[in-house]
């Protein structure tokens, strides 16, 4: 189901986003926006006229695309921003529970012959794939109720992006012609389908038969997903063998100035700062290209991740979307809690007081881009700037004194 995550820099962020930025769409063909003012219906008839030319049949187009219905709800949902940003600390209790971590220790042994065969196929480790299943879906628990087309026209025919989701739309009522039911398609509402919540774009390209059926269910069949997913992991970088990366213990003098995924070096450099497993010895003597994050600031948990930390940024923009992938899969895997548990008094800081942050930041000559509201990259750096010209620990985070030393006032 669609997630937003207030700290990215997007108006709307849902499972499989950054695949849609990778991947080439028909989106960049030609072709008039829809207007605020224009009607529905006359929309759906330039939708129409749009589905001949790319093919479709007539069928479709008149009986599928010519009864989808307009949905409130969904540009509802799509215009809707959070009104605080979820801690760290929250994001991650919320998706990696005892529950969710049983469970996916049960589907791991129920699938093993499956997920090793993907793994020797498509070079993905077992626990990673359960681990978005799980992320995604709960297990396929949770797939969506928004009929997908219905979602799809409604967006396609709004003008902040009518030429994505048009061709979204076109990609949809191309797997109805390739005989997927229409009201079989149900998902997210910004039109994510099945178990692994792929766009319809993205499920034309990388939908699999898992179970050998002759045929691709990514709503009712495990296998087809699970296969999906690792077909689409392997397409987008995932290095197998490879972590997603490890929670760490960094010295007392450690320059947090130089945390964040911005600034990679090899593992080996790291080792000789002295970042430490959290059994104690000293991280591997490696050149694989290594971040060390702290999404919770100093007083938090610290990670060094590693290229397939990227690759899953890749699948959902989100350093704490990946962070749970990767912290899922080891609990799955069998690895214990975090060492350094993450704080539980962290602000939680509604769009308006970060916007107020980006401004003052600004201002003080510390460039946190353009005022949005969104925590991001862009601002966590400004911070870290801002906090080593005032003597703070520079790691990014905007705990209580920066907010006090740039005028904010927290609850």
């Amino acid at each position: 189901m669609p997630i937003v995550f207030p700290h990215l820099r997007t108006r709307f962020v849902f499972p499989m986003l950054a695949m849609l930025v990778a991947l080439p769409v028909a989106a960049e063909q030609a072709m008039p926006e829809a207007t605020s003012t224009e009607p529905f219906a006359d929309c759906i008839e330039r939708l129409q006229q749009r589905g001949r030319e790319e093919g479709l049949s007539e069928e479709v187009v008149t009986e599928v695309l010519g009864k989808v219905s307009y949905s409130e709800k969904v540009i509802e949902l799509d215009g809707r921003q959070p009104e605080f940003a979820e801690t760290f600390t929250n994001y991650l209790a919320k998706r990696v529970t005892e529950s969710r971590i049983e469970t996916g220790r049960e589907l791991l042994d129920k699938h093993r012959p499956l997920l090793l065969r993907l793994q020797r196929q498509y070079g993905v480790q077992p626990q990673y794939l359960i681990s978005f299943w799980g992320l995604e879906t709960n297990y396929g628990g949770y797939t969506g109720f928004f009929p997908v087309l219905d979602s799809l026209a409604t967006l396609a025919c709004d003008p902040r992006r009518s030429t994505y989701f048009t061709s979204e739309l076109m990609a949809a009522l191309n797997i109805v012609d390739d005989g997927v039911p229409a009201e079989s398609m149900l998902g997210s509402w910004a039109g994510a389908m099945g178990q692994t919540q792929f766009m319809p774009s993205v499920y034309r390209r990388f939908a699999r038969d898992g179970d050998g059926d002759g045929k691709v269910d990514l709503w009712g069949s495990a296998p087809d997903a699970l296969t999906s997913a690792a077909a689409f992991l392997q397409h987008i970088g995932w290095e197998a063998g490879w972590r997603w990366g490890r929670e760490v213990s960094l010295p007392q003098d450690f320059a947090y100035i130089d945390a964040g995924r911005s600034n990679r070096r090899p593992l080996k450099e790291w080792r000789k700062r002295g970042v430490r497993m959290t059994g104690g010895k000293l991280v591997p003597a490696l050149d694989v290209p290594t971040a060390v994050i702290v999404p919770a600031g100093h007083k938090g948990p610290a990670f060094a991740v590693y290229p397939n930390f990227d690759v899953i940024l890749r699948w959902n923009l989100s350093d704490f979307y990946a962070i749970a992938v990767g912290h899922l899969a080891d609990r799955i895997n069998g690895a214990g809690p975090l060492q350094q548990a993450p704080p539980s008094d962290a602000p939680r800081l509604s769009k308006q007081q970060v916007e107020q942050m980006q401004t003052t930041l600004n201002t003080r000559g510390f460039d946190a881009g353009e005022p949005d509201g969104v925590l991001g990259r862009g601002t966590r750096a400004a911070i870290r700037r801002y906090q080593q010209a005032e003597g703070l620990v520079p790691d990014g985070f905007p705990d209580s004194r920066v907010m006090a030393g740039l005028g904010i006032e927290l609850p």
